[in-house]
């Protein structure tokens, strides 16, 4: 292979210096003593055949190392017009100095709502009109538009969104099919890989950055719950969230979602939200799902730490240590036991809990997982089922009303599944806040989805009937406590 580069940096310095001696290799390279080199060579005599059928010295994009005359035209023009604009506006609420009061309204009037917009990117994965976007991009919007690479611009509908995996799935329609980017598999990336990345960064219109995949499995960024990111070296700015991150094939490889910048700009530290996720997000979408659903097996895991693998007798911290096991659930039914670590799954190894979580989430409920496991000292593989987290009792949602804190806030009873949905741990117990209204006291004392409210006023909650009852109270003074993310949060206030 030496030889052969050499060999070629010599024919390139003969073509420079004489036509003559141009002509005398060309019949030397025609000769069939090494294939290999004389395809090299003939495409740099004779040009390669155009995706127009014309022939000449074609731009194409560099798939063998061998290859001379490099571009990225032709993959921007295959995959570019597939990459959209996405528009979401919201209209927010403007709080007056002088709100209530009749004299000052009288002069300067009531404050009017004011309109908000955000920008960012989509692809287009379907011909039928299917968009994946980032949910940071069309979070509470009103009123979300999609201009298209062709100018074209289309009213949208938002099938499927999640905020722990930061994606979003929206929908428009036409009388003629879209362009689409085929969705590749981003498990075959490697460090090193040639990437571009398509969107629309600032506003100023569609444009293409290229780089290399830098790392592979990042986590802890702050974007969203998902820890594994594809991080590139390809210049992502604001706006270019939601756009395509493709390989050398063509493939969308990821959903661009965030940068790593002090400044605002890009440093060259972008991250993106794997295509294999990004696919099973999809296929959530088009199955009308109404949230995406991860395959349950009924175990919570933590992190391995240094001190933890060294009891364990391990090398090196790494895996997934199991917290805890329903007992009638698919991992208790196969022998999983709380203090086991999870090494692999399906025999990819498993680095940490995020690599866990992102590789579940790819697998389809109703399949079957091989795990590899260390109990006991010992390393067993087991086969669990994934099933449909468990929605137990249906739970009653409450939307509490009267003079409270919690007045606009729905809640209901924790299941598995609803635990899910809501990005919580399947074990916990207690009532939820599932969403609250706009506007609302609720929103304005700062409650969230997925807080647990575990006591008011000295009474204990267990079910949303009982909270409801004693958000009925006649007092203006509140004492409460709420779990949210593994915390305990106390508040004492007068409303």
């Amino acid at each position: 292979m030496h030889l052969k580069r050499l060999f070629l940096v010599a024919a390139l310095a003969v073509f420079a210096a004489a036509p003559a001696a141009r002509q005398a290799f060309a019949e030397d390279a025609a000769k069939p003593a090494d294939p290999g080199l004389s395809d090299v060579l003939t495409d740099l005599l004779h040009g390669v055949e155009g995706e127009n059928g014309t022939s000449g010295p074609d731009k194409r994009v560099p798939f063998g190392r061998e290859e001379v005359q490099l571009s990225f035209a032709p993959l921007v023009k295959q995959t570019a017009p597939a990459v959209v604009n996405v528009y979401a506006s919201q209209t927010a609420k403007v709080t007056s100095p002088f709100e209530g009061d009749p004299f000052f309204e009288e002069f300067f009037g009531r404050a009017q709502p004011r309109a908000q917009s955000s920008l960012g990117s989509g692809v287009l994965v379907d011909p039928s009109g299917v968009i994946v976007t980032n949910y940071h991009v069309i979070k509470d919007a009103d009123e979300v538009k999609v201009a298209t690479a062709d100018g074209r611009e289309f009213p949208s509908k938002v099938m499927l969104k999640d905020e722990t995996l930061d994606l979003a799935v929206l929908k428009i329609s036409a009388d003629k099919p879209f362009p689409v980017i085929a969705i590749g598999d981003s498990d075959a990336l490697e460090v090193g890989d040639l990437v571009l990345a398509i969107g629309n960064p600032f506003g100023v219109g569609q444009t293409t950055t290229s780089g290399i995949v830098s790392a592979l499995a990042r986590s802890h960024i702050g974007v969203s719950d998902s820890g594994y990111f594809v991080q590139t070296d390809a210049a992502i700015n604001p706006g270019n969230s939601g756009g395509a991150l493709i390989n050398m094939g063509g493939q969308l490889v990821g959903i661009n979602t965030a940068i790593y910048s002090r400044s605002g700009g890009s440093i060259g530290i972008g991250f993106a939200i794997p295509s294999n996720m990004v696919r099973a997000f999809a296929d959530a979408a088009k199955a009308g799902l109404d949230f995406f659903e991860r395959p349950y097996i009924g175990a919570e895991f933590e992190l391995v730490t240094p001190q933890i693998a060294e009891s364990l007798g391990m090398e090196k911290p790494t895996g997934a240590l199991v917290s805890s096991v329903d007992p009638a659930g698919p991992a208790g039914k196969a022998g999983l036991n709380p203090g086991d670590v999870i090494l692999s799954l399906n025999n990819t190894p498993v680095e940490s809990i995020e690599a866990l979580d992102y590789r579940m989430a790819t697998l389809s409920i109703g399949t079957k997982a091989t795990f590899a496991v260390l109990s006991k000292g010992k390393q067993a593989t087991m086969e669990i089922p994934l099933e449909r987290a468990p929605e137990g009792a249906k739970p009653s949602e409450v939307t509490l009303r009267g003079r409270s804190p919690f007045s606009g806030a729905k809640v209901a009873e924790l299941s598995p599944r609803l635990a899910q949905r809501l990005g919580l741990r399947t074990d916990l117990k207690g009532v939820t806040v599932i969403d609250i209204s706009r506007d609302s006291p609720a929103a304005d004392f700062g409650f969230q989805p997925g807080d647990i409210v575990r006591e008011v006023n000295g009474t204990t909650i267990e079910t949303a009937a009982t909270l409801a009852q004693v958000a009925q109270q006649d007092t203006r003074w509140w004492r409460f406590t709420v779990e949210r993310g593994g915390q305990i949060l106390r508040q004492v206030l007068r409303y």
